[in-house]
């Protein structure tokens, strides 16, 4: 009896011994990320569907800015990064480990203002740049007026909000106004981090949102989903074929559909051609190392494949363009480098 006690329990220990791989495999992982306001709301909204479908991974991130996701991501405190405007070839160089960029989603930067009484305006270009550069000054200024004939804008000073932080959303309105007007692009140009001639700083999108909803006169740039969750006005563009678009997914989309995407996915789409198309749209990236140690890889690779296929139907509902077909291909096929 007791020779029969002692071998079940030997039995017993033995297959504990043999099962525990498979119970230290369900225990919990943690990915950490960093970088971008812009699809903060969309990238939380991943996260937490992703860790309702798989408790044991949880997936923890910063919205600092894209310029601060950059440097944590060459630092190497987080798994992955991300950012709104694309890194520079020496800022790849900079990074061990061969960075690869995953375009995720499609968004609008819109400027949004606060004028009271006024509800819709239409600007280009050139207006644009005039506020930003602190040339055009007023509200009532003709340049404005003349696209606006309708609207009761007042004599009151603007007061332009711009990002104080390195930004992916300040790559993409820069971007734009140096592909619109020659003055810009010679004296600020493209950049996350620019010299801004005029106004005031906020932090993230959120902070830039901030400041506009709380100062009379006000106008600044966010992500769209930041002017319509802050109940901001927001004006429409004209595009390059002439026409006011107001930003949209399917105007987002428009504006995608003819760009020719390089292997590395570092691509423009600001003033697109096509009638429909929104002038200030973008790409956003998440930044993922190429090799990668320990299970990382692994698990951030699985949940690549999950937001390229069910995590892409979430994005209309708050404000972004899924990839389109030929990109969600594309980057399929890229993921599968990631070791």
């Amino acid at each position: 009896m007791y020779n029969n006690q002692n071998t079940s329990l030997a039995l017993a220990l033995a297959a504990l011994f043999l099962m525990a791989p498979f119970f230290s495999a369900g225990a919990e992982t943690t990915l950490n990320g960093a970088g971008a306001t812009f699809p903060y709301p969309i990238y939380s909204k991943w996260f937490d569907e992703y860790n309702k479908i798989h408790p044991d991974i949880k997936i923890n991130y910063q919205s600092i800015g894209s310029g601060g996701g950059i440097k944590q991501f060459t630092a190497k405190t987080v798994d992955f990064g991300a950012t709104d405007g694309p890194m520079s070839d020496k800022e790849i160089f900079a990074v061990d480990g061969k960075p690869v960029h995953i375009p995720t989603v499609l968004g609008a930067v819109v400027p949004t203002f606060n004028v009271p009484g006024v509800a819709n305006l239409v600007f280009d270009g050139n207006i644009l740049a005039g506020i930003f550069l602190g040339t055009i000054k007023s509200w009532d200024d003709p340049a404005i007026k003349g696209l606006n004939p309708e609207a009761a804008l007042p004599p009151s000073p603007i007061t332009v909000v711009h990002r104080a932080d390195g930004s992916g959303t300040t790559y993409c309105f820069t971007d734009y106004l140096s592909a619109v007007s020659p003055e810009w692009k010679k004296t600020v140009g493209t950049g996350k981090a620019v010299n801004w001639p005029v106004g005031l700083g906020g932090k993230g999108n959120e902070g830039v949102a901030g400041l506009v909803k709380q100062t009379s006169g006000a106008i600044g740039y966010v992500e769209l989903i930041y002017a319509k969750s802050n109940n901001l006005a927001y004006g429409a563009v004209k595009n390059r074929a002439g026409k006011a678009v107001l930003a949209s997914v399917e105007a987002v989309s428009a504006a995608a559909a003819s760009a020719k995407i390089p292997a590395d996915f570092r691509v423009s789409i600001v003033n697109a051609s096509g009638d429909t198309s929104y002038p200030i749209s973008t790409f956003t990236w998440l930044l993922v190392y190429e090799k990668n140690s320990g299970k990382t890889g692994a698990v951030l690779k699985e949940f690549l494949v999950w937001m390229l296929e069910d995590g892409q139907k979430l994005a209309p509902n708050l404000g972004y363009a899924p990839l389109p077909a030929n990109v969600n291909d594309m980057v399929k096929a890229r993921i599968q480098s990631i070791k």
